[in-house]
């Protein structure tokens, strides 16, 4: 859901890439930086229809909120509530432009390293917000920290883990976004009732930074990043701790040094490399298989699920708990995919989910008479 992130393959194939338990915990590890992400989207929908958070911060929302019968929330057009949603992205997309230029040049777990420490401000900053300016403020640095998170966790997990288990580690990432999304859900539900609850689910974001923040700081970065720094010494410590102490790692080193070289010759010229014949079914398909999956509207879902339930007859407890058990199944749809992904392969998923995504959308639609105007008033909240 909404993940958004494509990984590079690693260099192990030809390779024993024995899979050892020091790789599991670091993929974990590294993968919990998916947390910060997945709380983000369920957080923030839902702490938008929390009266006490309106009436501090949007009172005039909140007013034509309780003078409308059918509580259709998203006609009502805020330009501010707009920024505290949207603000949090803006500043994912400005970071993700540098954050891949910082992970090459500061390496995979600095750049986690520096996203989490930012998120976590940005949490401090939104659940102790008085005014509008905070909110913002916070939802910014929250924005970095997940444009930086983005870029770094995935390629971590794909450089580390064994070519023969690679999909099923790099389905890690996507894992613990949906655990944040389940966690988010179930706090603004309980918190709900809360007068201060709204502070409470903006400030616990600050507890998954700081899980992948203090877990970043303990695992090594990976081979891969460490060579194409010039840190050949800790890269082959970094690789007999993948592949087990007693592994012979100097052809895989060897292999990495010769590819790192040949990366370094091609990024010489890299716009003129990416559109040479050879590369552009690689070029075409990395861009659009994102850009489809974001057009497919699966990020306003996700985003503002408590509103549109709300906005199509639900009370707030039911929206809140229907968000609730959206992330559950989420959750438990990235499970099996997790084992199916190096099992059937990459393609076999993308066409499964995408017929699914096709007929669930149709039933969507049929269902519900109100569907197609709740996908245009909605838009002014993107």
């Amino acid at each position: 859901m909404a993940g958004g992130v494509f990984a590079v393959e690693g260099n192990d194939s030809g390779f024993a890439g024995r899979l050892t338990m020091s790789v599991v915990i670091t993929c974990i590890v590294a993968a919990s930086g998916g947390l910060i992400f997945g709380y983000d989207i369920g957080i923030s929908g839902g702490v938008t229809t929390m009266e006490p958070f309106l009436r501090k911060f949007f009172p005039s929302v909140l007013r034509k909120m309780k003078a409308t019968e059918k509580n259709l929330y998203c006609v009502f057009d805020s330009q501010v509530l707009t920024s505290f949603t949207s603000s949090l992205y803006i500043a994912g997309l400005a970071a993700s432009l540098v954050a891949s230029r910082l992970t090459r040049a500061l390496g995979r777990r600095a750049t986690m390293v520096l996203g989490g420490c930012t998120f976590f401000i940005g949490a401090v900053i939104n659940g102790a917000a008085v005014n509008i300016a905070m909110l913002i403020l916070g939802r910014i640095l929250l924005g970095f920290g997940v444009g930086f998170t983005n870029q770094a966790t995935p390629v971590y997990l794909s450089e580390m883990a064994p070519s023969k288990w690679r999909g099923a580690f790099s389905t890690g990432f996507q894992f613990f976004i949906g655990i944040g999304v389940v966690a988010a859900n179930g706090l603004n539900y309980g918190s709900s009732r809360l007068e201060w609850g709204w502070r409470l689910s903006l400030g616990v974001a600050a507890l998954p930074a700081i899980v992948m923040t203090l877990g970043a700081l303990v695992i090594s970065d990976t081979p891969s990043s460490l060579v194409e720094r010039g840190k050949l010494a800790e890269a082959e410590q970094s690789l007999r701790r993948a592949r087990g102490v007693n592994s012979d790692v100097e052809a895989e080193l060897n292999s990495l040094i010769k590819t790192t070289e040949v990366m370094k010759a091609a990024n010489q010229e890299p716009f003129k490399t990416i559109f040479e014949r050879q590369y552009r079914p690689h070029l075409v398909m990395s861009v659009a298989i994102p850009f489809f999956q974001q057009l497919t509207g699966i990020n306003v879902i996700a985003f503002y699920a408590p509103v549109l339930f709300q906005s199509v007859g639900f009370g707030n407890d039911s929206a809140l708990m229907a968000s609730l058990i959206l992330g559950v199944v989420n959750l438990c749809s990235i499970l099996v995919s997790t084992g199916l992904v190096d099992r059937y392969g990459r393609r076999a998923l993308f066409l499964q989910g995408g017929t699914q995504m096709f007929l669930c959308q149709d039933l969507v639609e049929v269902s519900s008479h109100q569907s197609i105007h709740i996908h245009l008033c909605c838009l002014p909240f993107l």
